[in-house]
């Protein structure tokens, strides 16, 4: 009896992690969970809000290059 228990308790602790491993691992679980999921914690980027950072960047790129200028003609005058 004892060994027939024990058999069966190795049994359970080797199935459920390769249930779960295999589980996890099927295609319709990644994408119905985890590629959603990922889509509504990252949504992909849209074109009006990608044209108003890349605006913003270039402003910010033009006033570091004019503050650099200007700090570049204050050494030359000294």
């Amino acid at each position: 009896m004892g060994v027939k228990i024990e058999v069966f308790r190795m049994m359970v602790y080797l199935s459920f992690p390769v249930a779960m491993f295999w589980i996890s691992n099927q295609a319709e679980y990644f994408e119905e969970y985890i590629v959603k999921r990922k889509r509504e914690i990252f949504p992909p980027d849209e074109k009006m809000h990608r044209q108003a950072l890349e605006d913003f960047k270039e402003r910010m790129r033009n006033r570091r290059e004019q503050k650099m200028l200007r700090q570049m003609g204050m050494q030359s005058e000294e």
